[in-house]
């Protein structure tokens, strides 16, 4: 959603007598509304991420309907099914009909919507992702915070590294709070254990995204593993550490800036849905970590290259 934002903003800009519409899950909605792009979400999900079979739209024809979603004959059929009077997508060979630009498998998933909406025509920045500032306090500001959690354990840096670099930075005087998902307490709770953590500095049970946005864009630093909150902290140019495996950063990492450290090995792509621990992600030490953490700007300096 956030890797979007740059395109969302270019439609914006090009169509602002429209209505914009985002068909995404209806748990996106508060993601959707921060980014100032959206007139409204239209709840539409499928199980593992699949494109829906159908979206329950009840208004006329849309004049124009853009796949921010893939280059796949799925996402490309369910929009045409509602009759738009244009559709701006990547062309496929099973979509003959659709005379778009050709899809990219390496390209980085913000450049790739922006480049798709300039072949049309729309001008579109990729560095256009800043979200406005959280209107609500953060509940842990200056802190570095820890995310250990991801979407798949492919993308999940062991934990016993997360608490030795958390211990580390609370030596060295820096308050370290960890989040983690929904469904992610047991991964924050032997975090905290190992690094001694207090209760006070643990957010469980998956933080509204309110919360996590403020908590977020008024922290020290974040550091996690390739998944949402690293693009929360590029969308609020927060200092971020991101740890790769098995995607590179070509694909999905932060912007070239100071601001943001990647930390990636090269080797074979592997799976990011996978159940394991990617071995590239696993190559990367705690050493490596603590060393990037030296970067850390001071008070005085944080956001100036923003």
């Amino acid at each position: 959603m956030l890797a979007g934002v740059p395109a969302l903003r270019a439609l914006r800009g090009a169509f602002p007598g429209h209505e914009l519409v985002l068909a995404a899950p209806a748990e996106l909605a508060p993601v959707a509304a921060a980014t100032g792009a959206v007139d409204r979400l239209l709840p539409a999900s499928a199980p593992g991420r699949a494109v829906p079979r159908t979206l329950h739209w009840d208004g006329p024809p849309p004049d124009i309907a853009v796949d921010l979603h893939g280059d796949g004959p799925p996402s490309h059929r369910l929009l045409s099914a509602l009759r738009p009077g244009r559709l701006l997508a990547f062309a496929h060979p099973q979509t003959p009909e659709i005379e778009g630009p050709e899809w990219r498998a390496e390209e980085h998933e913000r450049h790739r919507w922006c480049r798709l909406l300039t072949s049309y025509g729309i001008p579109a920045d990729p560095a256009d992702l800043l979200l406005p500032p959280p209107r609500e306090p953060s509940p842990a500001p200056g802190a570095v915070v820890l995310h250990p959690g991801a979407g798949a354990p492919s993308r999940r840096w062991p934990v016993d590294r997360y608490a030795a670099v958390a211990t580390a930075l609370r030596e060295r005087g820096h308050r370290v709070v960890v989040t983690g998902g929904a469904a992610e307490d047991d991964l924050v709770a032997s975090l905290a254990q190992r690094a001694e953590l207090p209760d006070t500095d643990l957010f469980t049970g998956g933080l509204p995204f309110s919360s996590l946005s403020a908590l977020v864009a008024e922290a020290h630093a974040v550091i996690s593993g390739d998944t949402g909150i690293a693009h929360l902290a590029v969308a609020h140019a927060t200092t971020s550490i991101t740890l790769f495996g098995p995607v590179p950063p070509s694909r999905w990492g932060p912007p070239a800036t100071p601001r943001h450290r990647t930390l990636w090995h090269p080797g074979p792509a592997g799976d990011p849905h996978g159940h394991h621990p990617d071995p590239g992600l696993l190559r990367i030490t705690t050493q490596e970590v603590l060393a990037a953490t030296n970067t850390f700007p001071t008070p005085d300096t944080h956001r100036a290259d923003a």
